[in-house]
């Protein structure tokens, strides 16, 4: 396998994985280049700006994987606008070939750090944040590489709209404490559970990723987080 290993901000991941085939390579040249946002430039007033079709309200997957419940979610949702984040070329690749497949028009993406792409966008400018089985860099020393910190919880609180929401999936249970903890003690949110179903089940309308099935036959048993954003 050729692998590198990126560390950007607060981003640690594979960028490559097994070769490409050749349409997969076509359309990272071809079809990303149409899709991908350039942080380089200046972000829109409006991330509705960004879509070619009219979307009344923007959400962001952070790692999405191999794309399949970003894909679920803008097919179900035509009218909301999608970005997603994720530096693993060949995840790229595959949720590519399914936009293709489907010419799916309300997604967008960024091949990169997502702590990037987070400070480039508007304040109060997403309705939703996802982060669905995210490395979970068990080992106290790689702590520091998770995504949900202290930092980065800011950084959403910036983006999110009042009332917009933070979602978070994991089949760690460790993890899952860490973000709990994390989120409870962030002023900016509010823990939406009131019963213990509320994060023992997936919300209405959950898309099961390839990897959250992998884990229920292996009977590790996930966690579903939600937390709102507080009216500033």
């Amino acid at each position: 396998m050729n692998e590198t290993v990126h560390h950007q901000g607060s981003f640690f991941g594979r960028r490559k994985g097994h070769k490409l085939r050749a349409h997969q390579a076509d359309l990272v040249d071809n079809l990303l280049p149409h899709l991908a946002l350039d942080i380089e430039l200046p972000a829109p007033e409006t991330l509705a700006e960004l879509f070619d079709t009219p979307v009344e309200a923007v959400r962001f997957e952070i790692g999405f994987g191999g794309g399949e419940h970003l894909i679920a979610e803008a097919l179900a949702h035509p009218e909301i606008g999608f970005i997603g984040a994720e530096p693993y070329v060949n995840g790229m690749a595959k949720i590519l070939a399914r936009i293709e497949d489907q010419n799916i028009r309300n997604i967008r993406l960024f091949a990169g750090d997502a702590a990037e792409l987070m400070a480039w966008l508007p304040a109060r400018a997403l309705k939703r944040i996802d982060l669905i089985h995210p490395d979970p860099w068990p080992k106290r020393r790689h702590w520091k590489r998770r995504f949900v910190q202290d930092s980065m919880i800011g950084a959403m609180a910036r983006a999110l709209i009042d009332g917009g929401e933070f979602r978070f999936v994991s089949d760690i249970d460790s993890y899952n404490a860490w973000t709990l903890a994390h989120l409870l003690r962030a002023p900016e949110f509010d823990w939406t559970a009131e019963r213990a179903d509320d994060w023992r089940k997936p919300w209405s309308g959950y898309t099961m990723t390839r990897y959250g099935r992998k884990a229920e036959r292996e009977g590790r048993r996930a966690s579903y987080l939600r937390f709102r954003r507080i009216a500033a």
